[in-house]
């Protein structure tokens, strides 16, 4: 009897320490949600090479700078842009304060959801919707509007709130990168405006470190209170040319990594991998139908043409998401 319950004992701290173990070494995984290949490969050998002190490819914490498209990138963006249905639920929130809408053919279109018209419209009709649902109010106003939308509205076809629809690879990536010392920045073709106020309670990315396409804002005094308010002109459009100029402009270093998953993000990588010393230039292929979209050359989202023809050529890695993501969305 002795015997048989020592070795129920033996057994039973065998498998606590082999349990113990498992957890460490998954803890001791940055990017547990990343299957083993090559991104996952390219990633932790580029960091390890860019934190070795003394190392040829050492890079000074100061000068760790990365980059990141946010949708497509960091979160969802098919079957059409985020903040763009931001702009249609607001539009419909607001009209019947302006009874003038009815007589313009988009603007019409957008209250009564008819994307038909909308789409055809083109790139001007967007521009229109976006300047009077995100234009005449105060910043402060806009961020607010923005935060109650963000914390309440779900996606079209997953039923499920943006925020849960975030990739779960790239914050571990976030995570991973921060950790070693890197300084993670949002370049997006989004509104600055729309992403800063809740990008540091998501990505932990605070909203000074979020570029993105911006309108004009104009100084004034409100009832003795100094406001910034939301003019209906753009400022600055943050996609494809205007990023790499974005990162000159508001970070004044050249990123030593940069994320992206459209021809929009291409001049980014371009600018990032033609710096001297090591680095890393990243393309998120939606490739997963199930458990996300598949899209990329005739997409009207996230358009990927060049991304695909060039990559080896200019040295930028394709994140394959069906092959190399074990989980996609954050709380799955």
């Amino acid at each position: 009897m002795k015997q048989l319950y020592s070795h129920i004992t033996k057994t039973c701290i065998a498998a606590v320490f082999g349990a113990v173990a498992s957890v460490a070494i998954a803890q001791d995984d940055p990017l547990p949600s990343w299957n083993d290949g090559p991104s996952k490969t390219a990633i932790l050998e580029f960091v390890a090479a860019v934190t070795e002190e003394g190392g040829s490819d050492f890079v000074p914490e100061m000068d760790r700078i990365a980059t990141y498209d946010n949708d497509g990138t960091l979160w969802v963006e098919a079957p059409i842009y985020t903040q763009i249905l931001f702009a249609l639920d607001r539009i419909k929130e607001i009209a019947a304060d302006h009874p003038e809408w009815q007589d313009d053919p988009v603007l019409k279109a957008a209250i009564d959801g008819d994307m038909e018209t909308i789409a055809k419209s083109g790139e001007k009709g967007v521009a229109q919707i976006l300047a009077v649902t995100h234009t005449g109010m105060t910043t402060d106003e806009f961020a607010q509007i923005a935060t109650d939308w963000i914390t309440t509205a779900k996606h079209p076809t997953m039923d499920r709130l943006y925020t849960d629809l975030t990739y779960q690879p790239m914050k571990e990536l976030l995570a991973y990168l921060r950790e070693n010392g890197f300084k993670n920045y949002i370049v997006s073709g989004g509104g600055v405006d729309f992403m800063r106020p809740w990008t540091q309670e998501i990505y932990g990315i605070p909203p000074e470190q979020v570029i993105g396409s911006s309108v004009v804002t104009k100084f004034e005094m409100r009832d003795g209170t100094p406001v910034l308010v939301r003019e209906p002109e753009l400022f600055f459009y943050d996609d494809k040319e205007g990023k790499p100029v974005a990162i000159q402009k508001f970070i004044g270093k050249r990123p030593i990594a940069s994320f992206g998953n459209s021809d929009g993000d291409l001049q980014m990588l371009q600018w990032t991998l033609a710096g001297e010393g090591r680095r890393l230039g990243m393309i998120v292929h939606h490739t997963d139908e199930e458990r996300e979209f598949a899209y990329d050359r005739d997409s009207h989202v996230g358009t990927l043409v060049d991304g695909l023809d060039n990559a080896e050529a200019e040295g930028w890695l394709l994140i394959d998401m069906k092959s190399e993501w074990n989980t996609v969305f954050t709380e799955e």
